[in-house]
């Protein structure tokens, strides 16, 4: 974990380079700005957000999804971005901060694609296993990296949003499948000089320095000069 001191990738200031290792890009600040508008708009003349309603246990990165749909009916929007899953894209364009300060971002399906079919070659494991797991390294404390021979999960690669780097899967002790975010984490915070608060969850800091949500991941704490994700209790 040392070596995350020394980690310096490439980050643009809204990380959005032309080009990334691993996996193509799309430039989301138009998107972004034309969506946010018309987020604001409705809001100043409904009194409410254009939002669809989610299950309470929904996590924070996936819950508060934008009702496209609806924006462009009323003439919030011309149209839909090519982008969001509505018109065949990639992604689902979320609210964050609902209550104090509504602000649009980008939930990444193909992330939250992979993970689920790591997660499901992980339960299929647990099931022929006696509720065994593909367990590899202890990397955090309660947290695991995923044995991919044993899952079946060795082709399944995923390219970091912020990045564009390899990162990697890890389980909880019940087989519970994340994103582990801590390289991008740390070249963030490596970039402004340190965490925004060094008390609070760290994902923050990929909040603000991105359109996109690090959708499917646990809460980061700043722990010895690091940032260690939190397993569930």
């Amino acid at each position: 974990m040392s070596a995350l001191l020394f980690l310096t990738f490439s980050l643009s200031g809204c990380l959005y380079p032309n080009k990334e290792e691993g996996r193509s890009t799309v430039n989301y600040r138009e998107s972004v700005k034309r969506i946010q508008s018309a987020v604001d708009d409705y809001k100043q003349e409904e009194g409410v957000l254009p939002i669809i309603n989610a299950e309470i246990t929904t996590p924070r990165y996936e819950k508060f999804r934008i009702d496209l749909d609806m924006l462009n009916k009323k003439g919030y929007v011309d149209d839909i971005p090519a982008t969001a899953f509505e018109k065949g894209g990639s992604a689902y364009f979320l609210i964050l901060n609902e209550e104090s300060n509504p602000t649009v971002k980008v939930m990444d399906l193909e992330t939250v694609q992979k993970v689920n079919d790591v997660q499901l070659q992980v339960t299929r494991f647990k099931s022929a296993h006696g509720g065994g797991l593909p367990v590899g390294e202890e990397i955090y404390p309660g947290l695991y990296s995923i044995d991919s021979k044993k899952a079946g999960t060795a082709t399944i690669k995923l390219s970091s949003v912020y990045s564009g780097q390899e990162i990697p899967f890890i389980m909880d002790k019940n087989g519970n499948v994340y994103v582990d975010y801590v390289f991008d984490i740390m070249t963030v915070i490596n970039k402004n000089g340190g965490p925004q608060k060094q008390t609070a969850d760290l994902r923050l800091d990929l909040e603000l320095a991105s359109y996109y949500v690090p959708v499917k991941s646990l809460p980061y704490l700043w722990i010895n000069e690091q940032p260690v994700p939190q397993a569930p209790n």
